[in-house]
């Protein structure tokens, strides 16, 4: 509340009181004692006094700022209000404060890379001039220009934007509006934490243990999901495409700088049925798309006695991923034993699946597993021979 001192010293005739907010033509009556109900934040002091005219002025506004007179007025011969005195004057400077700095980001998280834009708002404060300054963990920030508007009470308000582009390790880190202000004794500040609209998607990794399977042995398969934010996260396994029953799922640990990891494995008992299935780990991250990955169960011969040779001598060498033909380097010819040769073809490495190899020696042995494929054995045979005549493979 504002409080407008004035006095007057011996007894002046009677007249009403007025206060005015400047003077000649440009002046405002902001109180007067026959109407005082005209200015519902303007009171006197002290009621009915001849002498005592001071005010008292609520809810101060930047709009009362200004020279205020003090005026008394008597009545004239003809009644009317006449001049009697009036004070020098009192000036009338307002200052309003900026309110408490508030920093708003996206309404959704924001992928990494993405150049993302923060906007700091302030608002009443008087007068217009301001400051405002922008840090990322402590490190100062080039912002934009910022924008200052007159309110429908003469006050002002603070618009200032500063964009920053999204970056994995930057889960703890925080932007902060710094807003300085002559009213202020010490700078107002507001933040905002990148990790409200942050998301780091996930590394998937599936491995097998063992790597090199028998048989009726079981295998256990490990997804890893790496360093990932938020932690919201589900995983499924799949065989061939059908989901699988998982008891072993962790519960996402937290890295350095916020990030997160997750483990989950599932056995399979690697029967001869099961050669060759696709075994993939599926996961769905804070609602997005599922990432994959997969590794195929291969199955592999570790030791054959004459059981495993056919009546032309052929030997065992590999069971491959899926239905296939069986291509070997020259001159060996992949085939069917007593049949035609299936092909002819070089090459340095057995493919389990796409993006799959291993390598096999002496014989390098291919097969093809397209997407289309249905899934079953294929066994690639070398036959015995003499030195000097081919080698031939078959497809079972």
């Amino acid at each position: 509340m504002l409080t407008l001192n004035c006095t007057m010293s011996g007894m002046a005739g009677p007249g009403p009181v007025r206060w005015l907010k400047g003077w000649g033509s440009e002046s405002k009556t902001i109180y007067d004692q026959r109407t005082p109900s005209s200015s519902p934040r303007v009171i006197r002091a002290v009621s009915g006094s001849q002498t005592d005219l001071t005010i008292h002025i609520r809810n101060v506004q930047p709009e009362d700022m200004g020279t205020y007179y003090c005026v008394k007025f008597t009545k004239g011969n003809k009644g009317e209000d006449v001049l009697f005195a009036h004070g020098n004057g009192t000036e009338v400077s307002v200052q309003a404060k900026p309110s408490p700095p508030i920093v708003s980001g996206p309404e959704q998280r924001e992928r990494l890379g993405e150049s993302v834009p923060f906007t700091c708002t302030t608002g009443g404060f008087f007068p217009k001039e301001i400051g405002v300054k922008w840090f990322k963990n402590g490190n100062p920030m080039t912002a934009l220009q910022p924008q200052v508007t007159e309110w429908w009470d003469k006050t002002y308000n603070m618009s200032s934007t500063v964009r920053v582009t999204l970056q994995k390790d930057d889960v703890p880190s925080q932007v902060t509006c710094v807003v300085q202000h002559s009213t202020l004794p010490a700078p107002l500040r507001g933040s905002f934490q990148l990790s409200r609209v942050l998301r780091v998607p996930p590394i998937v990794e599936v491995r097998a243990e063992p790597s090199s399977v028998e048989v009726n042995t079981t295998v256990t398969f490990t997804c890893l999901v790496k360093e990932f934010y938020p932690p919201n996260m589900s995983i499924s396994w799949l065989e061939n495409g059908k989901e699988m029953k998982v008891k072993n799922v962790s519960r996402p640990s937290e890295l350095s700088r916020g990030l997160f990891q997750l483990r989950s494995q599932v056995e399979v008992q690697a029967t001869e049925e099961k050669n060759g299935s696709l075994i993939t780990c599926e996961v769905v991250h804070d609602g997005q798309a599922p990432v994959n990955s997969s590794v195929v169960l291969w199955i592999t011969s570790v030791a054959h006695g004459e059981s495993q040779m056919d009546k032309g001598g052929s030997e065992l060498l590999a069971w491959g991923a899926c239905q296939g033909s069986c291509v070997v380097s020259p001159p060996e010819e992949a085939a069917v034993p007593g049949k035609a040769p299936l092909a002819r073809r070089g090459v340095g490495y057995l493919c389990l699946s796409p993006g799959h190899s291993h390598p096999l020696s002496p014989l390098q042995v291919r097969t093809f597993c397209p997407a289309s494929s249905s899934c079953g054995l294929v066994s690639c045979w070398r036959r015995r021979s003499s030195v000097g005549s081919s080698s031939s493979s078959s497809s079972a």
